[in-house]
């Protein structure tokens, strides 16, 4: 039973993140699209930012919060010397 329960939790965290990684990555992208465009931001910039900040909020959830770059760089650096 606690294990159905841990795995629960630990999808609610994931979920949490990827909406924080959605949110913080559409706010960021508005942004530079404002300052370096100087154009006003729109409802359909906004929805624009929004499809392209999703794919990348799930492959940082799914990938990059996964991997232990550490042992990754240990590994490959071992096998070089």
């Amino acid at each position: 039973m606690s294990q159905k329960i841990n795995k629960k939790k630990r999808y609610e965290v994931m979920f949490e993140f990827l909406l924080f990684g959605i949110v913080i990555g559409v706010t960021e992208d508005l942004i530079a699209v404002h300052l370096t465009t100087g154009e006003t931001i729109t409802w359909t910039m906004v929805g624009i930012v929004i499809l392209l900040a999703i794919p990348f909020a799930i492959i940082g959830e799914l990938i990059a919060d996964h991997v232990d770059f550490v042992k990754v760089y240990e590994r490959v650096m071992g096998k070089n010397k």
